[in-house]
């Protein structure tokens, strides 16, 4: 209850003071409005949000399950097979450098800007790199005692996988999976920025913006950061009933 309690109470916190701030300090709502302007521009367009989230939550969902099994199966063979790991670290490392500025133009280019599939595409790439660096890690953190400890038991290979690798592993790939969930959301989202059809919150919050709406293109950023936490939700739940020894604070 402590743990939960905490960041509820600072959550109020920030909002009273964001809204005195704006109360007292009178500041304009082009700048920054108030979290009640918010609220009841949130209440006037609830319909389309939710719709807008749905549209942007599954092409975070799609791309979060494409990359990370993508990056689970490019760590598996990693571990390995030393010559194709010294090949996918470089790789992946560039893979993080990329802009998604770049990425969500030439996708839409190559693809069709009234197509879902270059927004799935962006969120694909940003999740598979903090997946397959964190599998890696995981699939190579066997200790050496245990490693010994199974060849003189004359072990298998997939009883070693099975019992060591793996459970071990685990907590590493959940680490990934975390990072990767919020990301996916951050990534749907800006990729609604270039174009392409206008059904997602980012594209939503482009159009508010644009037409000086400011509490309505606040409310959709507000479903945003709802749908990363629900995103980022799911996964320490997953994690907490697939590695139950692993009881740790997030």
């Amino acid at each position: 209850m402590r743990r939960l309690l905490a960041p509820v109470v600072v959550a109020v916190v920030v909002l009273v003071g964001w809204q005195a701030l704006v109360t007292v300090g009178r500041v304009a709502p082009f700048v920054l409005p108030g979290p009640l302007a918010i609220a009841d521009a949130l209440r006037l367009v609830l319909p389309q949000v939710v719709a807008a989230a749905l549209a942007t939550g599954a092409n975070a969902l799609w791309g979060l399950v494409a990359g990370s099994a993508l990056a689970l199966a490019a760590a598996a063979l990693a571990a390995r097979l030393g010559w194709l790991r010294s090949t996918l670290v470089p790789l992946a490392a560039v893979a993080a450098a990329l802009p998604i500025v770049a990425l969500a133009p030439i996708f839409a280019t190559m693809f069709g800007a009234t197509s879902e599939l270059p927004r799935r595409l962006v969120v694909t790439v940003v999740v598979f790199v903090p997946v397959f660096v964190n599998a890696l890690r995981g699939l190579q953190a066997v200790a050496p005692v245990h490693a010994d400890l199974l060849r003189a038991c004359a072990a298998s290979g997939w009883a070693a996988t099975r019992t060591v690798t793996l459970p071990g592993a685990l907590p590493h790939v959940f680490t990934g999976l975390r990072l990767a969930a919020a990301g996916a959301v951050i990534a749907a989202v800006v990729a609604e920025y270039f174009g392409g059809l206008q059904s997602g919150l980012g594209s939503r919050i482009t159009s508010a913006a644009a037409n000086s709406a400011y509490p309505r293109a606040w409310a959709y950023v507000a479903a945003a950061c709802a749908l990363g936490l629900l995103f980022y939700a799911a996964a320490l739940a997953a994690e907490r009933l697939t590695t139950p020894w692993n009881r740790r604070t997030p």
